[in-house]
C-alpha cells in the first residue's frame, strides 16, 4: 500500500489502514519508545498511547518532512508527556557544564547492557541524554520540550554521562575480574 493510500485510509479511520500502519512501524517506534521509558512495559504503554494519538491526529500530517520522522516525534512527545506532569528536573544556574565524552568499546559491551543502564538513569537524566545524544536535539530545543532551562539540560546531560561512565567502568572491571578467575 502506498503512503498516500495509507494516509487516506487512516484519515477515514479504516481499521485495515490502521493495522497496516501498525505492522509497518510498530517495531521501529517501539525502539524509540524503549529509549524514553524506564522498562519494557512502560515502553509498550507509551507506544500504545502514541498509536492512539497518531490515529487521532494523522490528518495533521501535511507531507512536510518524512512520515516516519513525524511518527517518531509523536512517540517521543507521548513519553515526555508522562514526565512533564512530574517535577523531575533540578533547576541549576546557567553555568557552563564541562561535558566529558564517554568512549565505549562496543565489542566488549552489548547494546542490551547499554540500553539497560540508560533505562536505569533517573528520568530527568535519561530524557535529556536520549534527546541530546541519541536523537540529536540541541539543548535549546530540549529545554523548550521539557520546560527547563538550557543550563538544567546541560547539567542533566553531564550527570547522566557521569553515571553511565561509572556503570560502564564498573561493568568492565567486573568482566576483567571474572575473566581473570576463569
Amino acid at each position: 500500500m502506498s503512503l498516500e493510500k495509507l494516509l487516506k485510509g487512516l484519515t477515514k479511520e479504516k481499521p485495515k489502514a490502521q493495522a497496516e500502519l501498525y505492522t509497518l512501524y510498530a517495531r521501529t517506534l517501539f525502539g524509540v519508545s524503549l529509549k524514553y521509558s524506564r522498562n519494557y512495559e512502560e515502553a509498550e504503554d507509551n507506544l500504545q498511547d502514541a498509536f492512539l494519538t497518531i490515529f487521532k491526529k494523522v490528518h495533521q500530517y501535511k507531507g512536510k518532512g518524512s512520515f516516519e520522522g513525524w511518527l517518531k516525534r509523536i512517540v517521543i512527545n507521548t513519553a515526555l508527556q508522562r514526565y512533564r506532569k512530574q517535577s523531575l528536573f533540578e533547576l541549576v544556574n546557567e553555568e557552563q557544564i564541562e561535558q566529558e565524552e564517554v568512549l565505549v568499546d562496543t565489542n566488549e559491551i552489548s547494546l542490551q547492557f547499554l540500553l539497560k543502564i540508560i533505562q536505569e538513569l533517573p528520568d530527568r537524566y535519561r530524557l535529556v541524554f536520549n534527546l541530546y545524544v541519541l536523537d540529536g536535539y540541541p539543548h535549546k530545543e530540549i529545554a523548550q520540550m521539557l520546560s527547563i532551562s538550557e543550563g538544567t539540560s546541560k547539567s542533566n546531560l553531564a550527570r547522566a554521562r557521569m553515571i553511565l561512565k561509572e556503570k560502564v567502568e564498573n561493568y568492565q572491571q567486573s568482566e576483567t575480574l571474572q575473566s581473570s578467575t576463569r
